[in-house]
């Protein structure tokens, strides 16, 4: 398939282009910062922010992108599942 926008920069505000399944680890940050994040299963969501702020969201609704530059999700305090990077 031909890509028309393949010489093109992605900007914050273009569409996903890869995504990746996120397993929530207290330890680790994950392989890239996302420009949002996707939950099959909604609850809590602890993340830390590309700019080092951390910061809980509760009651995350499923089936939603929220628009977020994440550089970790954390275990502890996420209840939300089936998370989703995009990038």
């Amino acid at each position: 398939m031909e890509d028309e926008f393949a010489e093109y920069g992605p900007g914050l505000t273009s569409p996903a282009g890869a995504a990746e399944a996120i397993t929530p680890n207290d330890g680790a940050d994950i392989a890239f910062a996302t420009r949002g994040l996707y939950a099959g299963q909604g609850g809590d969501l602890n993340v830390t922010l590309v700019s080092g702020d951390q910061v809980v969201l509760i009651n995350i609704q499923p089936g939603i992108i929220y628009p977020l530059r994440v550089k970790r999700v954390s275990a502890t305090g996420t209840t939300a599942a089936d998370i989703v990077g995009l990038r």
